[in-house]
């Protein structure tokens, strides 16, 4: 098994009885599942793997299921396995028998009063979630379930980042992900560590259905997007004259564009829900205006603006601990020179044992393709090449905490190294130098082209005749 089309109903997986098909999502497809050994409805979510899915599906599965294990409370899904890649991923969860909020969009815009009340349960499972040290980033109707007994229950993890764990999304792709409308102008801006971006997220979802409209609409582009960082959005008040002020002042201080000025926890929040008249009014919940366009622009024009979250940006790195990215090739990956790159990797982690190591290989598109090989059969070239890495360094016995693995595709396998070691502070950078290859000739050695422009380290591992032990290497410090 290697994909979710070859699962079927009436397999069993690890023990779990598979069902009928639930829902067939983009990324993934939720199977109901039993086991006999758990009394209640199960669902099993399977990723789309066949060759050409988005790789951002498969990493963004690979943060779920680290995350969601972690979990606990009324508020998350409860987890009772996750599958290998090497076999077949997967992740079962409780069914849970509430519905979404997406039935309520039919009703908007809803009553001040209801409003409230959807708030403090969705304000409640935020606090809890950042408790357990994860931000959701993708709070939006269709991940919002509500128990029999009431409590909001959060779903779908694959955009979150967990404190205490590799942000893979923020290190692989550049772009930033999530729901356009939903979106905090920091998340837009690559920064992805913040509490306060859900709290802007549950202002978006107050707005809306207080007033049926979006405050930021839904924009298509990276342009549009970056709008909300200047462009301050219509008072609720003004759509619906019936919204209470102190409503109005609790929506448009989450949305407020700078993360400072938001309320500091979602328990915060969900207390001036509770609590109506305690709530002192500023002028954000009395007006019925938008800035004049002259203000906007000034602001818009102003450095200050952006200054918020490129403070944030620069928070977001941990810099206490190196971060140590391996480049492997896919052809010498279990030979001398991938045994020997993986001693030189052990030996640099047992000098700076607070240490990340993030291990990466190509999936290099051009000509200098022909002269690599698929290690691991699989379905999807993506999950292949992951599943090759991580059996590449199970022998190292790290973590999820202290190592991370990345397998990004480019036409050029040293741009795509080095941009990553750019763009996430590599501090040193392991990598082999291959045999003479006609290719290799023609395009040029990668170390060697590594070596030349990288802002870090690099320590070259060149292969010999002779024990791994003995292997020599040149290094090339900026």
């Amino acid at each position: 098994m290697g994909a979710s089309h070859l699962i079927e109903t009436g397999m069993v997986i690890d023990g779990f009885g598979i069902g009928e098909i639930v829902h067939r999502g983009g990324m993934a497809v939720l199977w109901r599942c039993t086991h006999p050994e758990i009394p209640f409805p199960l669902l099993m979510k399977v990723p789309r793997l066949a060759d050409g899915e988005d790789p951002a599906a498969i990493v963004s599965f690979e943060m779920e299921q680290m995350i969601l294990p972690r979990l606990s409370g009324p508020h998350v899904p409860k987890t009772f396995g996750v599958g290998d890649f090497s076999k077949q991923p997967y992740i079962v969860v409780e069914e849970i028998a509430g519905e979404t909020l997406l039935p309520k969009l039919k009703e908007l815009p809803l009553p001040s009063a209801e409003v409230a009340r959807i708030g403090i349960a969705l304000a409640t499972a935020l606090d809890s979630l950042h408790r357990q040290n994860v931000i959701h980033l993708d709070l939006k109707p269709s991940n919002v379930l509500f128990r029999a007994s009431g409590e909001a229950v959060l779903i779908d993890y694959g955009l979150s980042h967990h404190t205490d764990l590799p942000d893979l999304m923020a290190e692989q792709f550049r772009l930033p992900y999530g729901t356009a409308p939903y979106m905090a102008p920091e998340q837009v801006l690559g920064v992805r560590n913040y509490r306060r971006s859900d709290v802007f997220a549950l202002g978006v979802l107050l707005y809306f259905f207080a007033t049926a409209v979006r405050p930021f609409g839904d924009p298509v582009s990276l342009k549009g997007l970056k709008e909300r960082l200047w462009r301050d959005p219509i008072p609720p008040r003004r759509w619906r004259e019936d919204i209470p002020a102190w409503l109005q002042e609790v929506i448009l201080r989450c949305l407020e564009p700078n993360p400072e000025k938001r309320y500091p926890t979602a328990a915060q929040v969900a207390f001036d829900l509770k609590n109506p008249d305690q709530i002192v009014l500023t002028p954000r919940g009395q007006r019925l205006r938008q800035d004049s366009w002259l203000t906007a622009f000034r602001r818009k024009h102003n450095r200050e603006t952006y200054a918020p979250a490129r403070k944030l940006a620069s928070q977001s790195k941990f810099a206490a601990a190196p971060i140590i990215l391996v480049a492997l090739d896919p052809t010498t990956i279990n030979g001398p020179l991938g045994r020997a790159l993986r001693d030189k990797l052990q030996s640099t982690l047992a000098a700076t044992p607070q240490a990340r190591a993030v291990v990466m290989t190509v999936l290099n598109n051009s000509v200098a393709a022909l002269d690599q090989s698929p290690v691991v059969t699989s379905p999807n070239r993506h999950v292949a090449r992951m599943v090759a890495l991580k059996q590449w360094a199970k022998p190292l016995g790290l973590g999820e905490q202290a190592i991370s693995y990345h397998v990004p595709e480019a036409l050029n396998t040293a741009e795509a190294i080095l941009d990553y070691a750019r763009a996430n502070h590599v501090d040193h950078i392991i990598m082999g130098a291959r045999a003479e290859s006609a290719v290799r000739n023609l395009l040029g050695a990668v170390s060697a082209q590594v070596s030349a422009h990288a802002p870090c380290t690099v320590t070259v591992v060149r292969r010999r005749e002779w024990p791994t032990a003995d292997m020599p290497s040149e290094e090339k410090h900026s």
